[in-house]
C-alpha cells in the first residue's frame, strides 16, 4: 500500500490591508468563517473544527505569532495526529522596498491538482480582499 503523497502549494498574494486588520481573519474562528470555510468551532481542547460542505476537518493551531503568522495542523477524524499531516500556514509579509503587504499561503495537502488548488486559493483571496477592502 503506497502512502498518498502530499503537495505543497505556496503562493504570495498582494493584499492592501495592515497586518493588524488582516490578522484576525487568519487567526480567529469568526474571521476564518467569513472567507476561508463555512464555519469554525473551537472545542474545550482547543481543537479547531473547520466546516466545509457540512464535513468536519479538525485542526490544531500549532504556530501563532501575533499580526505575523498562524499555522493549522490537520488531524484525523478522531482528532488525532497523523504521520505527515496536512497543514495550512498563513503569514503576513511586507516588502521593505515597496511597502506592499503580502499574504503568503502554504497549503500542504493531498490534493494533486495544482490548477484546482490555485483556483480555490484565488477565489478565497478574492473573498478576503473584498472583506478587508484590499
Amino acid at each position: 500500500m503506497t502512502k498518498a503523497s502530499k503537495t505543497k502549494f505556496v503562493r504570495e498574494y498582494p493584499i492592501n490591508a495592515s497586518a493588524k486588520l488582516l490578522f484576525p481573519y487568519l487567526a480567529t474562528p469568526g474571521g476564518l468563517a467569513q472567507w476561508f470555510c463555512d464555519d469554525v468551532k473551537v472545542d474545550s481542547d482547543k481543537i479547531y473544527n473547520f466546516l466545509w460542505d457540512g464535513r468536519s476537518h479538525y485542526a490544531e493551531l500549532t504556530s501563532y505569532r501575533t499580526n505575523r503568522s498562524v499555522r493549522f495542523l490537520f488531524l484525523n477524524d478522531k482528532k488525532m495526529h497523523t504521520a505527515d499531516p496536512a497543514y495550512v500556514d498563513f503569514s503576513i509579509e511586507s516588502s521593505e522596498l515597496t511597502q506592499e503587504q503580502f499574504l503568503k499561503v502554504i497549503d500542504y495537502n493531498s490534493e494533486e491538482d495544482t490548477q484546482e488548488l490555485e483556483e480555490l486559493w484565488d477565489n478565497l483571496m478574492q473573498n478576503l480582499r473584498e472583506i478587508v477592502g484590499g
